[in-house]
């Protein structure tokens, strides 16, 4: 199966866990139509199920890894190349 088509929660497109942003790299929507659509589906259903569902999501979906940018976590200090 092709990575880009696969359901990750976004390192690039995140708030607060990347599910909004994961779900629109999935669907090839922006990130910004997607949590306006969310939004507007937690307002309509009193919010509740909103939230339960992206904190299952949360957890369920599995975290996008970027090989080329190393490993996900970074220190805050960083190493940096001198020379």
């Amino acid at each position: 199966m092709n990575d880009s088509r696969r359901l990750w929660r976004s390192d690039e497109h995140k708030w607060i866990a990347g599910v909004c942003g994961g779900i629109a790299d999935f669907l090839g929507w922006t990130p910004t139509s997607v949590r306006v659509l969310y939004v507007l589906i937690s307002v309509c259903s009193v919010a509740f199920p909103g939230i339960l569902a992206y904190l299952i999501l949360w957890f369920v979906m599995p975290r996008q890894l970027n090989i080329s940018r190393g490993s996900p976590h970074t220190g805050a200090g960083g190493s940096s190349q001198s020379g």
